[in-house]
């Protein structure tokens, strides 16, 4: 089911799911008719020195889930899922519950001619791997395999890269993945780039302009793909939607 709706109204969704213990798996697929600004969890304290910079009528949200600032608008197809606290999809742990998203939405890329992959986790041993739900802007973000540390965003949820996340064939990021566990069920998020947003109005608004052309580097977007099908933000949210019919029902 494909709602166009504000991040508020996404929350409010994930929040009443959760009230109560979840049964069996519910999900929404999102399209966002405006920019809106959303903060992790852990830059809460940032919330109202962003909403003095960002542009007027540009709201600014903080998520119950970790991770980097996000500019959601029409550019972005976002996915809530929430699982019953029991659900085989999260028999793997905290870092391999992602597994099955991160793919389904790989999959959904490369059906409309997108080369999308799922990125694996590396050997914990190794130090690229990311964590997954605490990054703030005062927490160093674990750089990409085969990048240099300066080469992320740490701030930006689009500006580093997790396990099970997507990206384009050059490494672009085009899906983050996020959750919040709760006794009561486990909800996770996603937000896909379907095209590309305006980069700077997020670094202004977060006080780092100089990082917009990083960003710009560390992105791509569906519609850039050179095989990619001509479809639109409505149609690649009802290909997710039937994706996750046919996963979840």
């Amino acid at each position: 089911m494909q709602v166009a709706a504000t991040i508020a109204h996404e929350h409010a969704w994930v929040a009443g799911v959760l009230r109560a213990p979840a049964t069996a798996a519910q999900w929404r697929v999102w399209l966002y008719p405006a920019a809106e600004i959303v903060l992790g969890c852990s830059q809460r304290a940032l919330h109202a020195e962003v909403a003095r910079r960002a542009p007027p009528g540009i709201p600014v949200s903080v998520r119950p889930s970790g991770g980097g600032a996000v500019l959601a608008g029409p550019w972005m197809v976002g996915a809530s899922v929430v699982l019953p606290p029991d659900d085989r999809l999260l028999a793997e742990g905290l870092v391999g519950s992602y597994r099955w998203l991160g793919e389904l939405h790989a999959q959904v890329m490369r059906e409309a001619g997108v080369d999308a992959r799922a990125i694996a986790p590396q050997p914990v041993s190794q130090p690229s791997v990311a964590r997954l739900t605490q990054q703030s802007p005062v927490q160093p973000s674990q750089p990409r395999s085969g990048q240099a540390t300066t080469d992320t965003v740490r701030w930006a949820c689009f500006g580093s890269l997790s396990p099970w996340e997507v990206t384009d064939a050059a490494g672009r990021k085009l899906t983050g993945l996020a959750q919040q566990r709760r006794r009561s069920g486990v909800a996770f998020s996603a937000g896909t780039l379907i095209s590309r947003p305006d980069w700077r109005l997020l670094c202004e608004a977060l006080g780092a302009p100089d990082d917009a052309l990083r960003l710009e580097r560390l992105t791509g977007a569906c519609d850039e793909a050179p095989d990619a099908a001509a479809i639109d933000a409505l149609a690649w949210a009802e290909r997710l939607d039937c994706a996750l019919a046919a996963a979840l029902d």
